[in-house]
């Protein structure tokens, strides 16, 4: 090859390189539809659909942001924060995300993972001692809640934490008899939880039966605040910090917390329950009575990896957006674009995540809900996409064939709010132009 062809080789090579990665490290900007390929007047018609679901009382308001090629085409709130008062919902209030903590607390263990601090086939039982010699439930008693195990076949290990298959359910939340058990250990889902170390409740747990063989099914459990205890083990930091310091204030997340700072007390959104009827209520406390909704300006120190953190739709859209770059945004690094590719794919083998309707053909990667090929015919959005949500009605979805990340926040329970769900993806991909 010849002097020339070099240097031209060498120039084609660097800019292509340079290409490619701005490619893959897009940051958010806000721009018209058309700069991400969406049509401005099919979007008006999710304008639309938003007020029209306040009107019909289905929720109080609702809050969506849509990026597509790092570009923000959508970004609105509709309806109230108090219809009472006809407050409006503010499209940059702070949500309580519940579930969608466990993507974070899936970053920092594959970031702590990329710097040699475990093995993912590690048995928990090396770092959480009393998750040795488990035992797998084999007959429950309701009259007494009494029952009976048999020995697990092998542990439990890091990889069976990050996909739920490791047989630990969720107190409250699940079965009978996975209510009853945690129940008598003190076992909580983790948010608002008082008077209680999570070391402790860790140690607890890893004392408690499975509900299953480990590697053997898929339930969805406490898995992730066991991680958040082991995040804190492996580095050396309360799982507080280990966000804030090492995801939050590197991507420039300034709303997302555990304990959320009094002065931005008043961005909090409001929590309401509807009924069937169309009457919706503001309400201090869900459960029962026994979750405070005012929990996160109540100062904790129990830190749960599965559910405690508070955000907003940008800060929450800088985060995804990292993944979707393949670990990168903005010149900051957080993980490896493999590190990514594990997250976002099948992990679970034959099994299934047993969620609502076609759940027996997606599957599930590292902490996120995964769209099979198969699983992409029953709605406009593609395969591969990874996503989940919050059980105070908030989700996400990144769908990387279209480039494009998805979030829609309430923060409501009630007969009609999953109305919402059903309508919002078909409003979303109708409006792509491109």
């Amino acid at each position: 090859m010849n002097r020339h062809l070099i240097i031209l080789f060498a120039l084609f090579t660097s800019v292509f390189c340079a290409n490619t990665s701005n490619a893959q490290s897009k940051v958010l900007t806000e721009a018209a539809p058309a700069a991400g390929g969406f049509s401005a007047p099919r979007l008006t018609r999710l304008d639309s659909a938003m007020n029209a679901w306040v009107k019909q009382k289905w929720v109080n308001g609702s809050a969506v942001l849509i990026a597509r090629h790092g570009k923000i085409v959508f970004y609105k709130a509709h309806g109230y924060n108090d219809p009472a008062t006809k407050e409006p919902l503010d499209k940059t209030a702070i949500f309580r995300i519940a579930s969608q903590t466990k993507a974070l607390t899936v970053t920092a263990v594959m970031m702590l993972w990329e710097e040699g601090k475990f093995s993912l086939d590690d048995p928990v039982s090396m770092y959480i001692p009393s998750f040795a010699h488990e035992k797998v439930l084999a007959t429950y008693n309701p009259k007494d809640t009494s029952y009976t195990t048999v020995p697990a076949k092998r542990p439990v290990t890091i990889r069976d934490l990050l996909t739920h298959t490791s047989g630990i359910g969720y107190p409250a939340i699940g079965t009978p008899a996975e209510n009853a058990i945690y129940a008598k250990s003190y076992l909580t889902g983790g948010v608002g939880t008082k008077g209680q170390k999570l070391s402790d409740a860790m140690s607890r747990l890893g004392s408690m039966p499975l509900f299953f063989q480990p590697g053997e099914g898929w339930k969805y459990g406490l898995n992730m605040d066991v991680l958040g205890y082991l995040i804190e083990k492996w580095s050396g930091m309360s799982l507080e910090d280990f966000f804030e310091k090492r995801i939050c204030q590197p991507l420039g997340m300034k709303d997302t917390w555990f304990n959320l700072p009094p002065e931005k007390g008043k961005r909090l959104v409001n929590f309401f329950v509807g009924d069937s009827t169309g009457t919706i209520k503001k309400t201090g406390s869900v459960f029962g009575g026994s979750l405070d909704m005012n929990y996160p300006l109540q100062k904790t120190d129990y830190f749960s990896g599965g559910g405690g953190l508070v955000s907003t739709l940008h800060d929450y859209a800088v985060f995804l957006q990292m993944l979707l770059n393949g670990g990168e945004y903005n010149g900051v690094r957080l993980l490896s674009r493999s590190s990514v590719r594990l997250m976002t794919m099948n992990q679970i083998g034959d099994l299934h995540p047993n969620l609502g309707s076609h759940a027996d053909v997606n599957k599930f990667g590292f902490g996120f809900f995964i769209v099979t090929d198969e699983g992409s015919k029953y709605g406009p959005i593609n395969a591969g996409t990874y996503s989940w949500g919050g059980v105070f009605s908030t989700s996400y979805w990144v769908d990387p064939k279209e480039d494009m990340i998805v979030l829609a926040y309430e923060q409501m329970w009630g007969p009609y709010v999953a109305n919402t769900s059903k309508a919002f993806a078909p409003l979303v991909y109708q409006a792509i132009n491109d």
